[in-house]
């Protein structure tokens, strides 16, 4: 009876811990949206803000809190959120047909290179294994860009327009490269035939909500956008569940099931109807479970093995490996932007963060990456965010673009 009594007062002390540090990563994550925009002139990035605010509160600094089973499931809930809203950028923002295909072709050129030297560095010693650095080194933050792009008045012109063509492509195409690498079950090929499987299954599901509205479910879904039903919220997320279910039943990561059902639920949304539901899914992602991913990212943060000598001089190398590797893509955009539009492309497709993190985090998980290296590849990431977009601003100037009438005339897909 003691015993038992102990074991239940020991599971009390636990489950007390993990919900004050709930809270406190709640805390955390509200504070972030404030202290990024804590001068008038100055804006940092959310994201940058909540891992620091992680390491702050985690173990390694204050040790107010640590990543519990309250906080690494919603924190993973978050992770699928990030990747669903990846899937509904590309759709949203109607990069023009040629801007994709350019871009995509650029960023082959980009895991070209980001994988050679990923193996060069492997063969030198370095804790990770080459696949996984080339991916992580040819990923772009789309949703990073676009809002500072805006505001610099740059989205309209012909960089805007190579930006996002830059952008879409170094989203998506990490999320399928890295589904099959990481997957390593089947053997390549039949990885890929799987790939294709699960991407006919999405383009079905998406055409099927495309085609079949049946009058009464429409009339359901228009009746309950602004009451406590809210049925397009409710199937949305149902369709990110069962995705991501799908996804990893056949063998793949989640994160290509939660990027499908992004696609498929912009695609479904794309309608001044559907502004509306977008707004209710981004006050669950962006409002919850987003920054609770990334506050609990910085929890785990390995911050002793990135201050060590050895530790920033990998940032720093990550951080040119970077530009290098995404630069090299922005070359395609050289004969219509010049040198200055090509170099300011360069540095906007060489911001990269949330990607990186959830590379990091999934290859950790599984053996493929030693922390100090992730914590130094996170840590350039973080800087790049910091500086890139800045540089790619001022080198850009908004003042000397038109908008970018091609842009306009070929938004369809």
């Amino acid at each position: 009876m003691s015993a038992l009594l102990v074991g239940d007062s020991a599971q009390a002390a636990v489950t007390v811990h993990e919900l004050r540090s709930l809270a406190l990563v709640l805390a955390a994550s509200a504070a972030a949206a404030f202290l990024a925009r804590i001068g008038p002139h100055l804006v940092l990035p959310t994201v940058v803000v909540e891992i620091v605010l992680g390491i702050a509160i985690g173990p390694e600094v204050l040790a107010w809190a640590s990543e519990g089973t309250y906080i690494q499931f919603l924190a993973n809930f978050g992770l699928a959120f990030l990747f669903f809203f990846a899937g509904l950028e590309v759709v949203e923002k109607h990069v023009p047909r040629q801007a994709i295909m350019r871009g995509s072709f650029g960023w082959a050129i980009s895991i070209a290179l980001g994988i050679v030297l990923g193996y060069l560095l492997q063969l030198a010693g370095l804790g990770a294994e080459g696949w996984l650095l080339g991916i992580a080194l040819s990923t772009t933050s789309l949703g990073t860009l676009v809002p500072i792009m805006s505001d610099s008045g740059l989205l309209p012109t012909p960089i805007g327009t190579a930006v996002l063509g830059t952008g879409v492509a170094g989203e998506f195409w990490p999320i399928a490269v890295m589904s099959v690498f990481l997957t390593g079950i089947y053997g390549a090929v039949a990885e890929i035939v799987l790939l294709l499987v699960f991407g006919g299954i999405a383009i079905g599901t998406a055409f099927l909500a495309l085609r079949a509205r049946p009058p009464r479910i429409v009339a359901i879904l228009r009746e309950t956008l602004h009451s406590t039903g809210q049925a397009a919220v409710r199937l949305s997320i149902l369709l990110l569940a069962a995705l991501v279910l799908l996804a990893r039943d056949v063998g793949f990561e989640f994160i290509l099931g939660a990027f499908a059902a992004g696609l498929i639920v912009g695609l479904v949304l794309d309608n001044p109807e559907g502004r509306v539901v977008r707004m209710r899914l981004e006050g669950i992602g962006f409002g919850l479970l987003i920054p609770i991913y990334f506050v609990a990212t910085g929890l785990t943060f390995d911050l002793d093995s990135l201050l060590t000598a050895r530790g920033v001089g990998l940032a720093a190398l990550f951080l040119a490996l970077l530009l290098l590797v995404r630069g090299a893509s922005a070359l395609l955009w050289l004969r219509e932007l010049g040198p200055r539009g090509t170099a300011s492309v360069a540095f906007f497709g060489a911001t990269a963060l949330p990607l990186v993190v959830a590379i990091v985090g999934i290859g950790t998980d599984r053996g493929a990456i030693d922390s100090d290296v992730g914590a130094s590849l996170i840590g350039a990431a973080m800087v790049s965010v910091l500086v890139y977009p800045l540089i790619a601003t001022a080198m850009a100037g908004a003042e000397e673009w038109e908008p970018d009438t091609v842009a306009s005339t070929e938004a369809e897909y």
